[in-house]
């Protein structure tokens, strides 16, 4: 075959991939090359492989009275995130409090959530502050942030590869870049969310937790602590969380709107 056919073959292909989809819940567009469903099988097997290892080393849920606080906490918001994405109601929502001192949590897709000693020590968060966590860490999963950032390693793979594809049908050595793909896999498994994001996970996490009967404003204190614990002044340049003082603004903000919502359900009166 002529070397432009094979370029025009491969431009073709690269047409028809599935790259973007329409985030049913921001409306955004993201990217969309790893499914939900791929994203959640490669999280569940990582999740399997981080609890054995926990549990040989004795830092899988050794408190049981913590464990339960977090697990109480955790049910009314997912119980939210199910009535806001209903498909959600079919994955198998695991928590477990990991012994460790970094000051972390996070819900991987389909629903496996930890939280680490290390937040719960040096934060105290109470139970209002836990559930922002908890609310803004299960949103991720909720808003398909993980699917969409393998997805964008993955075009940028597709893209290395179709590169290295198209310059050797048109005669150039371009060899060096193969390498970068597999690189770029095992980094975006690691990468942090977006800025955006992390302000996605904010506005809607605080929303779902505030119609599972926590308080908004709890949002506020959460991250005021955080900014004692960690110290952390920088801009919003070149940072993958919004600024710390902007956020807390824009949670300020945030929790005004959802006081009648938090107001209501704690009533136990109906929640639009």
């Amino acid at each position: 075959m002529p070397r432009f056919a094979n370029v025009l073959v491969l431009s073709a292909f690269l047409a028809s991939l599935p790259g973007c989809a329409t985030n049913p819940i921001t409306g955004r567009s993201q990217a969309a090359l790893v499914s939900d469903a791929q994203a959640a099988q490669q999280s569940a097997q990582a999740y399997s492989q981080l609890l054995n290892q926990a549990s040989q080393q004795r830092a899988l849920d050794d408190n049981p009275a913590q464990l339960q606080r977090v697990r109480a906490i955790a049910q009314p918001i997912i119980a939210q995130a199910i009535k806001k994405r209903p498909e959600t109601g079919q994955w198998r929502w695991e928590i477990h409090v990991l012994q460790s001192d970094e000051i972390n949590a996070w819900c991987m897709a389909g629903g496996k959530i930890a939280v680490y000693t290390g937040l719960l020590k040096a934060i105290q968060p109470t139970d209002d502050e836990l559930a922002e966590v908890l609310g803004h860490e299960i949103s991720h999963a909720l808003l398909s942030h993980q699917a969409e950032k393998l997805s964008r390693v993955q075009m940028q793979k597709l893209g290395i590869g179709l590169g290295v594809m198209a310059g050797a049908a048109a005669g150039y050595d371009v060899s060096g870049l193969a390498g970068m793909a597999d690189t770029l896999a095992t980094v975006g498994l690691q990468l942090p969310n977006s800025r955006q994001a992390e302000s996605e996970a904010d506005s809607v996490g605080i929303e779902l937790a505030a119609r599972a009967g926590f308080n908004p404003n709890a949002a506020v204190t959460l991250w005021q602590k955080m900014i004692q614990v960690s110290g952390n002044s920088g801009s919003d340049w070149l940072s993958t969380h919004p600024n710390p003082q902007s956020r807390i603004a824009a949670m300020q903000a945030r929790a005004q709107q959802l006081m009648p919502v938090y107001e209501a359900a704690r009533k136990g009166k109906p929640v639009k």
